[in-house]
């Protein structure tokens, strides 16, 4: 099937992808990053998991974001508040 995924302003065209692939193997199609890598994009909440029973596995459809919006989080929100001088 054939699918239009938004990523940020960017739009993806291509099969459906919802594979699940291991943290080991994100890493190798994110550019070869280390493992360690992708825990820590976890927790940083750049990447999500979708656990299977005890594994911790990754959504294609999840890849395909982080590599159109090249790993960046979002923005910090800005204080309305002028800075004290």
């Amino acid at each position: 099937m054939l699918v239009l995924v938004k990523c940020g302003t960017h739009f993806i065209l291509g099969v459906f992808m919802d594979n699940l692939v291991s943290v080991k193997e994100a890493a190798r199609r994110l550019g070869g990053i280390s493992y360690w890598t992708v825990c820590k994009w976890f927790s940083q909440g750049k990447l999500q998991r979708t656990k299977v029973g005890g594994r911790t596995m990754i959504r294609e459809s999840e890849l395909a974001r982080m590599m159109v919006d090249g790993g960046k989080s979002p923005a910090p929100k800005r204080s309305s508040k002028p800075a004290a001088s």
